[in-house]
């Protein structure tokens, strides 16, 4: 989701609260093979609050992703078993644990709910591709997001092959709710927010050379955006090596013209749902395909009236480790 006040109220979007959804794939994984290989055995109960202290040092030692914590929420004696809501990285999952603090459990079943009764709505058919002559392509992101930056990396040779055949944008997931940069929130704090800033503006200012800076940012300053000298002195060398004027970015990124930029990505989000980083929109439809190049093109292609004959090049995966999930 976007960001509120601070990372602790990201649970909160226009004072509405969101669905608790799960941490990420790879830890359900590495809970759910535990679970299975090893099922629980009673021993002597432990008190909720020292097993959900256990519980939380085994998850920060063994299943997020290194440089990352999860935090307890809270703990609750459940149909006997410890019930324990945790966030990590914006998001929130509940977890079970027998009482002996032995086993742990990403969820429970009902099982005294009525067969073939799942407690969700029936899945829906996929609604059929609104086609246009020109699509227009929104991918929503968060500068430091992980699932963002690699969303945009896979959508940088898509862009370069049909940017001329469709409307192609990238938009930032922001809340502003006032008139300067210092009420600008982003999930990862204020640093983010300064990036979106610029890298909006970039794409004012110069967009034919959005695409390179977001390819070298990406590649050389985005692993030291927890260190703000680094992060400055990298971005500094982007921008001088593609021939970007920094001054006229910083101007444009400390004052109303990128704020207003800001706003207008804020509108669309809001108007097609897009809380998390990455979502894709194309012709107002979200995309929920997989996350490569050539399923990006396809998923625009797809769009198209009459798809132009760049459709048919089949584009290569990008390099590096294939980030699923996102933010938000």
């Amino acid at each position: 989701m976007k960001a509120g006040k601070t990372q602790k109220q990201s649970f909160f979007s226009k004072g509405t609260l969101v669905a608790i959804i799960g941490i990420a794939v790879v830890i359900v994984i590495l809970l759910v093979a535990g679970v299975t290989q090893n099922m629980p055995t009673q021993g002597a109960v432990v008190p909720a609050q020292s097993c959900a202290e256990k519980t939380l040092t085994y998850i920060n030692n063994n299943l997020v992703s290194p440089g990352t914590s999860a935090s307890l929420t809270s703990v609750t004696e459940n149909r006997g078993m410890y019930e324990m809501k945790i966030t990590y990285l914006g998001r929130g999952m509940t977890l079970y644990t027998t009482r002996d603090c032995s086993s742990l459990f990403t969820n429970s079943i009902d099982m005294n709910a009525k067969a073939g009764v799942s407690g969700t709505a029936p899945a829906q058919p996929a609604a059929a591709p609104i086609k246009t002559e020109r699509p227009v392509v929104d991918l929503y992101v968060m500068a430091f997001c992980p699932g963002g930056t690699y969303a945009e990396n896979v959508m940088k040779p898509v862009a370069s092959l049909l940017g001329s055949k469709a409307d192609i944008h990238v938009r930032y997931l922001t809340t502003t709710t006032g008139t300067t940069v210092a009420s600008v929130q982003s999930l990862h704090g204020m640093p983010e927010a300064k990036e979106d800033l610029r890298q909006i503006c970039i794409l004012k200012k110069n967009p034919e050379k959005f695409w390179e800076y977001l390819g070298k940012f990406n590649d050389a300053c985005y692993p030291q955006y927890q260190n703000a000298a680094l992060l400055d002195a990298c971005r500094g060398n982007v921008t001088a090596a593609i021939g970007i004027d920094a001054r006229s970015i910083e101007t444009c990124a400390s004052g109303e013209e990128g704020l207003a930029l800001l706003r207008a990505d804020e509108a669309l989000s809001n108007k097609y749902g897009a809380s998390s980083s990455p979502t894709l929109i194309i012709n107002g439809q979200e995309y929920r395909g997989t996350r490569t190049p050539d399923a990006y093109k396809q998923a625009i292609c797809d769009r198209f009236v009459t798809a132009p004959a760049e459709c048919s090049t089949i584009l290569p995966s990008v390099p590096g480790t294939a980030v699923s999930g996102g933010c938000g």
